[in-house]
Order: C-alpha cells, then structure tokens, then sequence
C-alpha cells in the first residue's frame, strides 16, 4: 500500500534565525548569515554614523534643493553602506562636492562638519 507524500514547502524565512521540523525522525538546522551589509572597519562604521546623523539634522532645516539633493545623497550612501559594507570613491565624492556645495548649512550643523571631517580622510 502506497502513502501519498503530503510534502511541506516553506517560502523564503532569510532575514531570520528559524529552524523547522517535521515528521518522525526530522532534524532542523539553523544557519545565520550577516550579508556584506556589516560596516568591514571602523572608518566605515563613523562614516555610517555621520551619515545617518546628518540626515535627522536635515529634516529640521528648511528644504532647499541643495538639502534635498544632499538628504537623497545621504540617504544613497546609507544604502550603499548598509548593502555592500562601504561606500565607494565616486559616493564619497559625490557627498564632498555637495557638502562643499553647502557651506552654510555646514557651518550650521555641526554633523555636517563631523561628516565633512570623516570625508576629508
């Protein structure tokens, strides 16, 4: 006598630690990856910092174009940051020339200045 397999199928659980089992004799396993999102160094992880700073003081200036591109600038680095681990030469860059570009709004929070300051490395 044949049983039919009622199969389990489990959808994609990434992001968490979960471990499943089922039936007679079943074992689970349970692995944990951390993606290359995880800041490799210190510099990198201040750098994160900076720029996770900068754009909270952002949001209580007024908007301007250079605030806006500056915060969408912030916010692509954060990305960046958080998906690969660093941020590349051409988004440093990028950040310098628009930090440069604000000089007032610089000079007035002083987390513009500490970013500015981790950039000039």
């Amino acid at each position: 006598m044949a049983s039919e397999d009622q199969g389990i199928t489990i959808g994609d659980i990434s992001g968490s630690n979960n471990a499943v089992a089922a039936g007679n004799n079943a074992s689970a396993e349970s692995h944990v990856h951390h993606g290359p999102g995880v800041p490799s160094d210190e510099e990198t992880r201040q750098l994160l910092a900076a720029v996770r700073k900068l754009r909270q003081d952002l949001a209580l200036v007024n908007s301007t174009g250079q605030t806006v591109a500056l915060g969408q600038a912030l916010a692509d680095t954060e990305t960046e940051i958080t998906s690969t681990g660093q941020a590349g030469p051409t988004r440093r860059q990028r950040l310098r020339e628009l930090l440069t570009d604000s000089q007032a709004l610089v000079t007035f929070l002083s987390s513009a200045g500490a970013l500015a300051g981790l950039l000039g490395r």
